[in-house]
């Protein structure tokens, strides 16, 4: 029997570490990395949305911010409500973004490398359907 959970898993973690390695001098890791990426498209998010994209819990999502704010990557201001907090990223991650972008490229290229449009078109389609499956 095929255990596609595990090697789906196994997978992004080659991924996880080969990213880390190319981002890991500037001071950032995948994990962080991925907040990024979504404040980049969003431009800003709550606290709960960011923990509901990155199906990980709130204590997490705190610590990882916190960090981030430390280190200069994001700022937290309140929303609505005093509960709420707003995410946005600073001009000292727009203008590291580029670099990190073409870091995280360059580890895709060599992940898809020899596998034609087609098998990556049926892979997409196939991601969006067990993805659809835990929605």
């Amino acid at each position: 029997m095929d255990l596609f959970g595990h090697k789906i898993n196994q997978l992004a973690r080659h991924f996880t570490k080969k990213l880390n390695e190319k981002i890991s001098p500037l001071g950032l890791y995948s994990s962080q990395w991925a907040i990024i990426l979504y404040l980049h498209e969003k431009t800003q998010c709550t606290q709960v949305e960011l923990s509901h994209y990155l199906c990980v819990e709130a204590p997490t999502i705190t610590r990882t911010l916190t960090r981030m704010e430390e280190l200069g990557w994001v700022s937290r201001c309140e929303g609505n409500d005093k509960r709420e907090r707003i995410i946005r990223l600073t001009e000292k991650a727009y203008d590291m973004f580029p670099k990190c972008y073409e870091d995280g490229e360059s580890v895709e290229r060599e992940a898809i490398k020899g596998i034609s449009k087609e098998e990556l078109e049926a892979f997409n389609k196939t991601i969006r359907k067990l993805m659809n499956n835990f929605r």
